[in-house]
């Protein structure tokens, strides 16, 4: 029996695409996650895998939508091949019930892996880019520079204890100390 994982990322993504190409290639039932790849909780996949028998093949429609890293592909694929249960990846043309297959599956993998690498290699790149460019990520601040003036002002001051400052600012003292460094 051929059994089918669909998972998109976030809920605004949609599953119809995996799910039709999923029933195309003869899986008779499909489970899904709406789930980030790199978490580890995913109750479809778990359902699925709990499902699967030997003789049975797990099919997803890219090696992407099982999971992120290449660790984690190879243990769940070694896992379900312990189990003798196959691995099919509809977009790769991945079927670890052959030879060929198995081979195919770790260079994939090991590729899947090296792209999760470049964009997060880009990202951090680009926040460091943006950083020199004078822009601050995060979260915007909760006082504006004349509030944070002001909050120094009663600090330096000493007429007001940092509990009195919090409450006045409606800040915490971790926000205060953050603000006052």
């Amino acid at each position: 029996m051929k059994i089918g994982y669909a998972r998109v990322s976030t809920a605004d993504q949609h599953l119809r695409m995996q799910e039709d190409a999923l029933k195309q290639v003869g899986c008779e039932m499909i489970y899904h996650d709406v789930a980030s790849g790199a978490k580890t909780a995913r109750a479809g996949l778990e359902e699925a895998l709990d499902h699967l028998r030997a003789g049975d093949t797990l099919v997803v429609w890219k090696l992407d939508r099982l999971g992120r890293s290449l660790r984690n592909l190879v243990e769940t694929i070694q896992d379900l091949n312990e189990k003798k249960i196959g691995f099919q990846s509809v977009q790769e043309n991945i079927d670890t019930t052959t030879t060929g297959g198995k081979l195919i599956f770790h260079i994939f993998s090991a590729l899947a892996e090296f792209e999760r690498d470049l964009i997060r290699d880009r990202t951090k790149a680009g926040l460091k880019a943006a950083r020199i460019r004078g822009k601050k990520g995060g979260r915007p601040s909760v006082l504006s520079r004349d509030e944070i003036t002001k909050m120094v002002n009663y600090y330096q001051a000493r007429k007001n204890t940092v509990s009195e400052i919090c409450k006045i600012f409606s800040i915490s003292r971790s926000c205060f100390y953050t603000y006052l460094r």
